[in-house]
């Protein structure tokens, strides 16, 4: 199978390829490159692994032709990000997508899967599910929700749409992030033996990168019928924590003596969610937990394999990426297009 995967150099793209590779696909990679694609261009994949150094704004379609699954991970990643610039981040994670979804259609791709967040689930009273009112407070968020409305609207016979709500990731990547709430922790418990909670009682679900991985490697392999124009959340209900407790779940994983600092915080997402709709539909459940992350995470920071360089994504980058340097510089580049 052909397999255009945007954003596949980030953090969860570039560990998604090299097991998509591994499963015998041939993979096109849509990126701008900002960290560089040194990993993704190492020999092992040449034959297997298109680079093309591009944005989802402003592609040509024809990059589709040939392809047969499309993979959306390509956005402003995450709620603070999303706020700093809210014109981009729509710009960006609705309707850059929305053209994504669009263009494949178009060109004939068969399947087109889009990553989405649980965060749209906003603030919950009961367990949130798919059919629950979803109540987007941040502009990531919203942009999610607006994104799967178009792109879910395009699903039929001939091209199915399928939208995956990721609950928190967490764990390793040769793209590195440690601005999630578990990574951020480990990091904290790394370098300050000290883990600082802000909303100790909000809740979140989480779920491992390798997780994330196979719940890809699942809807790639599941019949049209069972996926076609629906949503899945994904993770598992054992790792749903309370900010304060998953603190204290990733100190006892470690072994480490180390403070726990709790605070309150004006960020009222807060959510917990169900995952037995896709178990029921085709079989996928999670396998890893926040112990094991924490252990891997901790081992390779250790080992210097891990470190939290220029190169890991956070919110200081993403607000060089958003300033009005380089934006006024891509719609300089991009205007006939846009």
């Amino acid at each position: 199978m052909k397999i255009l995967i945007t954003g596949g150099a980030g953090y969860v793209g570039s560990v998604v390829i090299p097991q998509l590779i591994k499963d015998g696909h041939y993979v096109k990679c849509l990126d701008r490159f900002f960290f560089g694609d040194d990993y993704l261009s190492q020999s092992q994949f040449s034959d297997k692994l298109e680079l093309i150094r591009d944005d989802i704004r402003w592609f040509k379609p024809q990059i589709l032709e040939d392809i047969d699954t499309v993979l959306d991970l390509a956005a402003i990643s995450n709620d603070p990000a999303g706020d700093l610039n809210p014109e981009k981040t729509f710009e960006i994670n609705h309707k850059g997508r929305a053209r994504v979804a669009k263009l494949s259609k178009e060109n004939g791709v068969k399947r087109y899967v889009l990553a989405s967040s649980a965060s749209i689930y906003g603030q919950q009273s009961n367990v949130a599910d798919e059919n629950s009112e979803v109540k987007p407070l941040t502009v990531y968020s919203k942009a999610n929700r607006n994104a799967e409305i178009d792109n879910l609207s395009l699903n039929d016979e001939n091209f199915t749409v399928t939208t995956l709500r990721f609950s928190s990731v967490y764990g390793s990547s040769p793209r590195m992030r440690f601005d999630t709430a578990v990574n951020c922790m480990v990091l904290d418990l790394f370098k300050n033996k000290k883990i600082s909670v802000r909303g100790k009682l909000n809740k979140r679900p989480f779920v491992h990168i390798k997780d994330v991985v196979s719940a890809y490697q699942a809807i790639i392999n599941a019949p049209r019928e069972k996926i076609c124009g629906q949503i899945f959340n994904i993770g598992s209900e054992e790792q749903n924590f309370e900010m304060g407790n998953l603190a204290q779940e990733i100190v006892k994983a470690s072994g480490i003596d180390c403070d726990i600092e709790l605070s309150d915080t004006n960020d009222y997402r807060s959510y917990f969610a169900s995952f037995q709709k896709i178990k029921e539909a085709i079989g996928y459940s999670t396998k890893h937990t926040v112990s094991e992350g924490v252990i891997e995470m901790y081992d390779a920071l250790t080992s210097g394999k891990l470190t939290d360089s220029i190169k890991t994504m956070t919110v200081e980058w993403y607000k060089k990426l958003l300033s009005d340097q380089i934006l006024a510089k891509e719609y300089l580049l991009n205007s006939t297009i846009l």
